[in-house]
């Protein structure tokens, strides 16, 4: 999400008369009138949510139980898992596991307690997200929203299709944001840190790069029938708005959208599993979206491919040959 908190007053307005009309609940109304109901038939299928405790993540979390899905929730919070599993029509088929994402040794660890369950994951939901406005540096080293929107997605993902974790015709969805369309693909500033940095700066950056390694994902498994979608849940009043961008939900709080207004995306592609047209699109209420809307994000030297060969060389540079090991063992 864009945080105009700090632009002159003439860009302030203008954001706010271009973009809350189409990311707001207003949108969200306004293009719902013309959707088709979805079945919400998920019986059989095994869901994995990163993030599924509240918010987006947990609206969907929710959705999947409501339609017969197992699903494996995962936050850092355990109590807060507990609690959404009770919340829920149906608890005995929330799996809750613990795994803070902005550390790498816990995704890793994760990724063991996953295997040992011998569960096949059909929809896999990358949904945790972080925005900081100070720069906090993780126990590994590593910038928090570089670890926690990006790095931990990779691996993560990596991992689950090293171990055959997911199904052969699985979903893989991406929870990205609207603050990654003010930001061209900058890998080398993805781990920034020092002098300079601006939490939202490095929070666009990184969300901005999951459409990418979702582009990478989609041509590493062309031909198959595996389904990779980036997705924007629009401007939603979340617990992580409030705290990173207190002046824009105060200002915009009547029309933001609630969290599962931000899921019904989400829950559509897995429904649905599209096809899309382009392998660098966002999805936007339910519709294949330019990933660009400022011509100056396309001008960047980097690619999918390099993006994934740096976050494999940070993985390599954390874990070491670890993740071989665990795989072979």
């Amino acid at each position: 999400m864009a945080n105009p908190s700090n632009a002159p007053l003439k860009k302030i307005i203008s954001f706010y008369l271009r973009f809350t009309p189409s990311y707001s609940q207003i949108g969200y109304y306004a293009r719902c009138l013309l959707w088709r109901r979805l079945k919400g038939d998920f019986r059989g299928q095994t869901w994995l949510v990163v993030g599924g405790s509240e918010g987006i993540g947990g609206s969907a979390a929710r959705s999947a139980v409501n339609g017969g899905a197992t699903v494996i929730c995962i936050g850092r919070d355990t109590a807060k898992l507990q609690a959404f599993a009770q919340s829920t029509a149906h608890p005995e088929r929330v799996i809750a596991e613990q795994a803070d994402f902005s550390r790498m040794t816990q995704v890793m660890d994760l990724a063991d307690r996953v295997e040992r369950r011998g569960l096949k994951i059909d929809v896999l939901v990358n949904n945790v997200g972080i925005q900081k406005r100070d720069q906090i540096i993780t126990a590994e080293g590593l910038e928090t929203s570089f670890a926690t929107n990006i790095l931990s997605h990779y691996l993560f993902t990596r991992e689950l299709l090293a171990r055959g974790l997911l199904a052969a015709d699985a979903s893989v969805i991406e929870t990205s944001s609207g603050g990654m369309y003010n930001h061209p693909l900058n890998v080398k500033d993805l781990n920034i840190t020092g002098e300079g940095y601006l939490g939202v700066r490095a929070y666009g950056l990184s969300k901005r790069a999951q459409v990418s390694l979702t582009e990478h994902w989609r041509r590493q498994s062309a031909g198959t029938p595996r389904r990779y979608y980036v997705m924007h849940p629009g401007w939603v009043d979340t617990a992580a708005v409030g705290r990173s961008m207190p002046r824009f939900r105060a200002t915009l709080k009547s029309v933001l959208r609630k969290d599962h207004q931000g899921a019904d995306t989400i829950v559509y592609l897995a429904e649905r599993r599209p096809e899309q047209r382009s392998d660098d699109s966002i999805w936007f209420d339910r519709s294949e979206r330019e990933p660009h809307i400022f011509a100056r994000t396309r001008d960047t030297r980097d690619t999918p491919e390099s993006l994934a060969a740096y976050l494999e060389q940070q993985c390599q540079a954390l874990l070491g040959d670890s993740a071989t090991t665990r795989r072979q063992a």
